[in-house]
């Protein structure tokens, strides 16, 4: 048995301190003093405390405010039996820390993990309709920038409906935006920007660039992508009136590598069944490809090139998809393409301002 005095000791009953002695057992130790629990304390149930001025002090687990100082120090003789001061914080003493470090680091991984695959999980099981209240806002913050020019849309209509016999069915407008740029919006909704129209030079590059977008819609990749640019806010927080800012996260938003492939090889497959040649659609790849050289100062002008992949290797696959033997039309006529590449030019009522706006 070892007698340690000078303890200062407060029972957590009342707030009378008493000085106390301390005296080993052999399960643990007992307090002697006036007044005061004797116990027997098991040396198991000490948890350090804060220390005070007069010395270290220690708690019991289950006892609210029961506290013992040693204002006199720790004697050697029972120094192993106290528990050890904290140093980073409750678990990560209890756990050690590299132990502890490698819990947080998994927990991490597993949190970022299930952030970035949410929105795999959770989009297709998105109803349909919710997805498309949420384009049809989308598409009235262009605020009237669709073109309507003589024929136009109906030449649109038409090269749509080549190339695409899905259901839902799309909507495709053209926007009097000059980017370069074509953007699938939820619900079946796909914008393409006058810039598009005039760096086209053939409605068959068109049908290839627009076929790619309708692969997003079809996948379902277009409300994944928003959920990961504008963050699961957009299904918690609802669609509420900030479809401005989701018509900005969907044009900043870029889709997965997988999805583009994907987009493309649906894109690829529509042109075959339509019997469209896919040589003008890579011939449109290869003159972005050229672009990307000098992506840094082009990029505001030429959105398609800054929000999809490289184009290089886009190129080789619609050129690769080519079949011998197979004889190609024009997805529309020459006439049609005339009215869909002006649909801007000649409606008068467009607003003539092509800045961005959102």
């Amino acid at each position: 048995m070892t007698d340690v005095s000078g303890l200062w000791h407060y029972d957590g009953k009342t707030a009378i301190r008493h000085k106390v002695d301390l005296r080993t057992e052999v399960d643990g130790f007992v307090l002697i003093g006036d007044g005061v629990d004797n116990g027997t304390y098991r040396w198991s149930d000490l948890v350090r405390r804060d220390d005070s001025p007069d010395g270290p002090v220690y708690g019991l687990k289950d006892r609210a405010g029961w506290r013992i100082c040693f204002a006199s120090g720790v004697p050697d003789a029972i120094r192993s039996q106290l528990p050890e001061p904290a140093r980073y914080g409750r678990w990560v003493d209890r756990l050690g820390f590299w132990r502890a470090s490698g819990v947080f680091l998994a927990v991490s991984a597993l949190f970022a993990f299930a952030v970035f695959k949410a929105p795999d999980w959770l989009a297709p099981n998105i109803p349909f309709a919710w997805e498309k209240r949420m384009g049809d806002a989308m598409v009235g913050d262009f605020g009237g920038r669709f073109c309507n020019g003589p024929g136009g849309q109906a030449a649109l209509d038409a090269l749509v409906r080549k190339i695409d016999q899905g259901k839902p069915a799309v909507r495709v407008h053209v926007a009097n935006i000059g980017m370069v740029n074509a953007v699938a919006l939820p619900g079946g909704n796909i914008v393409l920007f006058r810039g598009l129209l005039q760096e086209a030079k053939s409605p068959d590059e068109i049908a290839g660039v627009l076929g790619h977008e309708i692969g997003h819609v079809r996948k379902r990749h277009v409300v994944q992508a928003l959920m990961r640019q504008a963050g699961l806010s957009v299904l918690l927080g609802g669609f509420g009136g900030n479809g401005g800012g989701y018509l900005n996260a969907m044009l900043a938003a870029s889709y997965s590598r997988e999805a583009e492939s994907a987009a493309d090889d649906y894109a690829i497959q529509q042109l075959k069944l339509a019997r469209i040649s896919p040589d003008d659609t890579a011939a449109f790849f290869a003159r972005m490809s050229a672009q990307e050289a000098k992506l840094g100062e082009a990029a505001a002008a030429l959105g398609y090139v800054s929000s999809h992949p490289l184009s290089q290797s886009r190129e080789r696959a619609f050129r690769q998809s080519r079949q011998a033997g197979t004889t190609y039309a024009p997805v529309i006529d020459a006439d049609q393409w005339a009215a869909l590449s002006d649909i801007c030019h000649d409606d008068p009522k467009v607003p003539a301002d092509d800045s961005l706006f959102f």
